[in-house]
């Protein structure tokens, strides 16, 4: 399983550890993944994502899962959430054409 957000694409970086003698050593800085379920207000039912926190605080502030989607660029999106993205578009077009 790739380290990497499945909603706004953060993956692992690169760089050095520097000691006091500045000896340089390769690292790896690890994204914050937590597995979370995730409600959807259109679908009606929970979804699991592996994202970052930085990701949770930002589907937060926009208002829940559905409108993060609707904002986000498709080119960041893992292809599980781009399937969930259009499910949710056509939800919501369906919704508000009935009604």
């Amino acid at each position: 399983m790739a380290r990497r957000c499945e909603l706004t694409g953060k993956a692992v970086l690169t760089g050095n550890t520097v000691s006091h003698a500045n000896n340089k050593s390769r690292r790896r800085f690890l994204p914050n993944l937590n597995q979370v379920t995730l409600m959807s207000d259109a679908l009606g039912h929970g979804v699991h994502l592996r994202i970052t926190t930085h990701a949770l605080r930002s589907v937060e502030h926009r208002g829940g899962l559905d409108a993060f989607l609707v904002k986000a660029r498709d080119t960041e999106l893992s292809d599980k959430a781009r399937k969930l993205k259009r499910t949710i578009e056509k939800k919501i077009a369906a919704t508000a054409a009935a009604g």
